[in-house]
């Protein structure tokens, strides 16, 4: 049964509530919460629900209500329920940006530009994360744990701008972030190991 609840209750049932903070993380969550949910209702998102329309003079005019079909009726409703679920998930101020929008992919795009800004914007900060992820390398005084979550922040921070590396590549540079008095372990993992097929 496809239920949530709205608010800041955390389920399996209950999207991700979104006060401002951490967009990437929120929208990660979002994308499968909805997808999970029912993917026509992420199909309408990406794509937008057209406005019912029907062909006079060669021109497309939209459609009295009453000239609905059910499929007009279904793109709409799923629209509608895209929507709700948004309302749902955001704070107060996150709603006030998106109160206005006509349709969930509006909303989405609202959102995203406001959190990731403009493409040129959003470039800026692959390239400025890109650079971090090179330049990336165990501190002498922490602990493998935390280098590892430092590591996972900035590799999240770039799939969220749609920018991705190969499990591949990520282990490689993983091992080559180790310390010098780390490097019998990595000799003896890269000997051991497949590092094409050994998870991150």
């Amino acid at each position: 049964m496809e239920t949530f609840i709205c608010g800041e209750s955390q389920s399996l049932y209950s999207p991700h509530y979104f006060d401002g903070e951490n967009y990437g993380y929120w929208k990660t969550r979002m994308t499968v919460f909805i997808q999970a949910l029912n993917y026509d209702l992420w199909d309408i998102i990406m794509d937008d629900p057209n406005i019912p329309t029907t062909i006079v003079d060669c021109k497309g005019v939209p459609k009295l209500k009453n000239e609905y079909t059910i499929f007009d009726k279904k793109n709409l409703q799923l629209n509608a329920r895209a929507m709700h679920i948004f309302y749902c998930t955001l704070g107060p101020n996150e709603f006030n940006r998106i109160r206005s929008c006509l349709s969930a992919k509006e909303i989405w795009d609202k959102l995203e530009s406001t959190h990731e800004g403009t493409n040129q914007v959003k470039d800026s900060r692959i390239d400025m994360l890109i650079h971090e992820y090179e330049l990336f390398e165990m501190r002498h005084y922490e602990s493998i744990y935390y280098m590892f979550d430092r590591f996972t922040n900035i590799i999240n921070s770039l799939n969220s701008l749609g920018k991705s590396f190969s499990n591949n590549e990520l282990v490689r540079k993983i091992l080559r972030s180790l310390p010098k008095s780390w490097q019998d372990k990595v000799a003896a993992i890269e000997e051991a190991k497949d590092l094409t097929k050994l998870k991150l």
